[in-house]
């Protein structure tokens, strides 16, 4: 239903911090129709190439300000991911994706206080790393 949502076309680049590339990342909407606190994120998974991103690897942030690990996002009552905002999910992998072209996964799957199941979207692009 909100897979259209999922991982924005043309933003899946490395990640360079200090004159080293830390990993990679790519930007997505949020799986809902309104916003919500990062706490109701219920997870985040990226697979590459068929490999799936263990969750330790994973940051998100809505706002390029603050990031947060998945598991410090079910705490995280205060900021809210809003509608028609993207976000950034960034995987930390010393080097970030090699040259060439690789198959990402990204799935977001997000609870609402009214909705018994959680919404989730999926996305599969082909990006290619120069």
């Amino acid at each position: 239903m909100f897979d259209n949502n999922v991982f924005i076309e043309g933003t899946c680049h490395n990640v360079e911090e200090d004159g080293k590339i830390i990993g990679y990342e790519m930007d997505t909407y949020i799986t809902y129709y309104r916003g919500i606190p990062l706490s109701m994120i219920n997870f985040l998974a990226v697979e590459v190439d068929g490999v799936k991103v263990p969750a330790e690897n994973i940051r998100f942030t809505p706002d390029h300000i603050d990031w947060f690990s998945l598991e410090e996002m079910k705490t995280v009552g205060t900021i809210k991911w809003e509608y028609g905002a993207a976000a950034t999910v960034r995987v930390l992998q010393e080097g970030g994706l090699s040259k060439g072209s690789h198959e990402v996964h990204l799935t977001v799957c997000t609870r609402t206080a009214y909705i018994p199941v959680p919404l989730e979207g999926n996305m599969t692009r082909t990006v290619v790393i120069e």
